[in-house]
């Protein structure tokens, strides 16, 4: 009998028992979240070559502080353990905090950060207005024509943005059988993908016996349709412009990547995978309005719109997330959270993160393999993690 490899023992293991049918499952996240290429076809955006990261700090005598966001008191590091994090960076001010790693993943790691990959669309799309070249009033078939048949056919880019289109569609992440396993095949993300592009599919969707917005519905296909419009807009492919107008301006220290279609479509609703760093970097540069690196990347009053300012208190009281931010709204796929320090955040299943606490100057980036996609009460217990953390460094 042979030993275990060094891969086994690391993760637990094999690596040929990782497929396309269970990646998203435990414990096999904790690999394939960090090698989403490896199981279906990603595009790369490349940083600057000149881009050096400065080496991992350690966040030392926090990790032993006491928080309280369950039923009794815990350190830095039981939460962090307990909730299936995989990585944390926390900046403050501008500066790095420090890092810490799950023994499973390595300092300068990349990771899927699934919906996160929505706010980071949509900052584009922000650009893009700042440019003139987009317009978020502009109807959806201003620059998809062909959605006229579909949901989208009466709908306005600002209810893309908003998450408002009136969508007869559900998020049912375990389910075989549902349109949403249909979609999940488009993305190539499950068995059977290859035979109906992601394009054709978002554009087969029918809407409901609502106008558009009037409630808060959260629904993937709006934020890959975005990526669409950005591409008729712009004349660019995805990558191009995530690269030329956020990673290269932002100081992006490493190379990211993104998962696409048999089209070459990019998954902008949840296929970006990125070090946990930079991820901090992008909260960052939203702190500072725009800002980074002495250059203006998104213009203030976008970002302001998006983080204050901008979204509809009813249509998010109608919808299904209230319980997490009883005040919150939703504007250009960012979480207003309602509190009275102004925090916002982007958000992805299976508990990626990214936080900013204006108040507090603080930026935290969250990566984890939680084995369910969506666990409610923890959510609301990561919230109050944030809280805390922002208090203590």
């Amino acid at each position: 009998m042979t030993g275990k490899t060094a891969f086994e023992t690391r993760y637990g293991f094999r690596r040929n028992e990782v497929l396309l049918a269970n990646w998203r499952e435990n414990p096999f996240n904790r690999w394939s979240f960090q090698n989403l290429g490896e199981l279906v076809p990603t595009a790369r955006i490349a940083a600057a070559p000149s881009s050096v990261e400065t080496p991992m700090r350690d966040l030392g005598g926090l990790l032993g502080d006491k928080v309280t966001v369950a039923s009794a008191p815990e350190t830095v590091a039981e939460f962090l353990v307990r909730s299936s994090t995989d990585a944390l960076t926390i900046m403050k001010g501008g500066s790095i905090v420090g890092d810490w790693f799950a023994p499973h993943m390595d300092f300068g790691a990349r990771h899927i950060i699934f919906s996160i990959s929505k706010s980071l669309t949509a900052i584009i799309a922000g650009i893009l207005e700042g440019e003139g070249a987009f317009d978020p009033e502009a109807p959806v078939t201003t620059y998809i024509p062909e959605a006229a048949g579909s949901a989208y056919g009466d709908a306005k880019v600002r209810h893309v943005l908003d998450m408002s289109v009136s969508l007869d569609f559900e998020e049912a992440y375990l389910d075989p059988e549902s349109a949403f396993a249909r979609y999940r095949r488009a993305t190539l993300w499950n068995p059977g993908g290859g035979t109906e592009s992601l394009r054709q599919f978002i554009l087969t969707l029918q809407g409901l016996d609502e106008p558009h917005g009037q409630t808060f519905r959260y629904r993937s296909p709006n934020s890959d349709l975005l990526g669409l419009l950005l591409e008729r807009a712009s004349g660019q492919r995805f990558t191009d412009l995530m690269r030329e107008k956020l990673w290269l301006p932002l100081g992006a220290a490493s190379e990211a990547s993104i998962g696409v279609d048999m089209e070459g479509t990019a998954r902008t609703a949840g296929g970006l995978s990125v070090t946990p760093r930079d991820l901090a970097r992008v909260g960052e540069m939203m702190r500072q309005g725009g800002m980074a690196n002495g250059r203006r990347i998104v213009p203030e009053a976008w970002v302001r719109d998006t983080t204050a300012t901008g979204g509809s208190s009813q249509a998010w009281q109608r919808g299904s997330m209230v319980s997490l931010f009883p005040k919150g709204r939703y504007r250009n796929k960012w979480y207003q959270t309602g509190f009275e320090n102004g925090a916002y955040c982007g958000i992805g299943i299976h508990g990626q993160w990214l936080y900013v606490d204006p108040r507090s100057e603080v930026v935290i980036a969250k990566m984890s393999s939680q084995p369910e996609p969506v666990d409610d009460p923890l959510d609301i217990e990561i919230v109050a993690f944030f809280e805390a953390l922002s208090r203590m460094v």
